[in-house]
């Protein structure tokens, strides 16, 4: 058996929290990641629900994990003469995500809070428009591992060489770097692991 412990420390616009997670892991991990997804396809029913339709140009994305539920919806792009520059575009995109930003903060905020009394997990919330992607809340979760000594001098070859400053920094550059390269990978696994808790829960006994 193997315990993880986090801090989790979390901006929501602008107001700070801290809250403390222990987690226990006894090799269960294929049911946690079907409940995971079943909680997720949950989720995004219930936020259909109560995220207002002209908030976003389509469907928002909803990413879950055990801590947090990411919300990322699509902006409609700002009007502005065809012939304006990049600064004014920017300018026009800034203004846009801004102006939604503040129009929508006591509304968001409320749904976050429904959120996490029923899921228990913290809501961020952030927007895409004209090509960028920004989010309003933030959540950072430190995790505790064990790692042998080859592992622990790849991290230490990322501090020597400049790219991280700690261990844990070298550590969080390693899984984005997984991420972005095994994207496709990481969502294939994703998929399997929705389909076995599909199928497990159609089998004997599941209704139990």
């Amino acid at each position: 058996m193997s315990k993880i412990s986090a801090h989790t420390y979390g901006m929501v616009d602008g107001s700070a929290w801290w809250r403390n997670h222990h987690y226990v892991t006894t090799g269960q991990g294929n049911k946690a990641a079907g409940r995971d997804a079943e909680a997720g396809e949950e989720l995004r029913g219930w936020l259909a629900e109560r995220v207002p339709g002209d908030w976003f140009s389509g469907p928002a994305d909803v990413v879950v994990d055990r801590e947090e539920i990411t919300v990322v919806g699509a902006l409609g792009e700002p009007e502005v003469r065809g012939d304006a520059s990049e600064v004014e575009r920017g300018e026009a995109v800034d203004g846009r995500i801004r102006r939604f930003r503040g129009d929508t903060r006591d509304q968001r905020i409320r749904i976050a809070r429904e959120a996490e009394h029923k899921f228990g997990r913290t809501v961020s919330w952030g927007v895409t428009c004209g090509g960028r992607t920004v989010m309003f809340t933030t959540l950072s979760v430190p995790v505790m591992t064990r790692l042998r000594q080859p592992q622990r001098l790849v991290l230490d070859t990322l501090v020597d060489a400049g790219v991280a400053r700690s261990r844990s920094e070298a550590l969080a550059w390693c899984v984005k770097l997984v991420g972005e390269h095994e994207d496709s990978w990481l969502a294939d696994l994703r998929e399997a692991l929705r389909h076995v808790q599909q199928v497990r829960s159609e089998g004997p006994g599941a209704g139990r």
